[in-house]
């Protein structure tokens, strides 16, 4: 089958790779580079990355209408196939290939439509997530789907989380193209009663205060990416907090203490041990490992840092 691929991040490189072992892949379209990191130099998508170490055409378009659309048009795929693309496809886009536009979504619709659904998920602290495979239409991921495989969460970061749902979702998609073209597929119309949204998440989505509970305060470490990282301020001190456990001791909210080489942070119903953290300019480092070096006073408090 003849397939255009859209996708940025790397959560769709598994779709991408799975598609150029079974099929056509004619194009691969992607977000333009962006200024990021130190001294702000455009730095190209992860998807655009793979695309060119695998010999694949490869449009950053600004927009997808007008020239983009003409383009796509002139290339006559069968199928779009779309995955944490980032952009929001036009009708002129929606009606060129012959089969339809498919979009791998990271969650069982018609819950957690939008940008953020594994992050939410773990925010609402869910137990199962999935995937869906869709196809596009113009409203926010309304359209009706063809396939959905379910996913535990247990534990998992949101980056953990995401490498797995990519995985799952990039077979399911080869599955559903596999019956695309005989008429094979089935599509299930999502109940529009049922849908919930999940929007981008913030800082404060995730920040960290001692009137959380311990259970809500491990969901947001979990959920906190380097867009949107988890922080406290111990004493004076900002920390971008990557890893936490359950404390199994009583310190008062807002108490701060090192107990058996750890850094342990009282919430609203018990403890954190803050087990991996990043000071501001500074690598990753185990907590306890920074508290050592920064002689924490027996009095020091901890707060959210807004």
């Amino acid at each position: 089958m003849r397939v255009v691929f859209m996708g940025t991040p790397a959560f769709a490189i598994p779709s991408l790779e799975a598609l150029v072992r079974a099929h056509e892949v004619l194009l691969v379209v992607t977000r333009p580079d962006r200024a990021g990191g130190r001294g702000s130099v455009p730095r190209p998508s992860e998807v655009k990355q793979s695309a060119l170490s695998l010999g694949l055409e490869v449009c950053q378009p600004e927009s997808l209408r007008g020239e983009t659309a003409e383009r796509l048009r002139k290339i006559g795929p069968d199928v779009i196939c779309v995955t944490a693309f980032g952009m929001v496809l036009p009708s002129e886009v929606l009606e060129v290939p012959r089969l339809g536009c498919l979009n791998v979504h990271a969650s069982l619709l018609p819950r957690y439509r939008g940008a953020a659904p594994v992050q939410r998920a773990i925010l609402d602290r869910e137990t199962t997530t999935g995937v869906s495979i869709m196809r596009m239409e113009e409203g926010l991921d309304t359209g009706p789907y063809a396939k959905q495989i379910a996913v535990e969460i247990g534990d998992r970061t949101a980056s953990e989380l995401e490498d797995a749902l990519a995985r799952v979702g990039a077979e399911a998609l080869l599955e559903v193209l596999g019956g695309l073209e005989s008429g094979a597929v089935v599509w299930t119309a999502q109940d529009s009663d049922e849908a919930t949204y999940a929007p981008k998440v913030t800082k404060d989505d995730v920040a960290l205060s001692p009137d959380l509970a311990v259970d809500d305060a491990l969901a947001r470490v979990r959920a906190s990416t380097r867009r949107a990282p988890a922080r406290v301020c111990v004493g004076d001190r900002e920390l971008t907090v990557l890893n936490v456990a359950h404390a199994t001791t009583s310190i008062a909210p807002g108490g701060v203490r090192i107990e058996s080489g750890r850094l342990v942070l009282g919430l609203r119903d018990g403890a954190i041990e803050l087990v991996t953290v990043r000071p501001a300019g500074r690598g990753d480092m185990a907590g306890a490992d920074w508290a050592r070096g920064v002689h924490l006073g027996e009095d020091v408090c901890w707060r959210c840092t807004r």
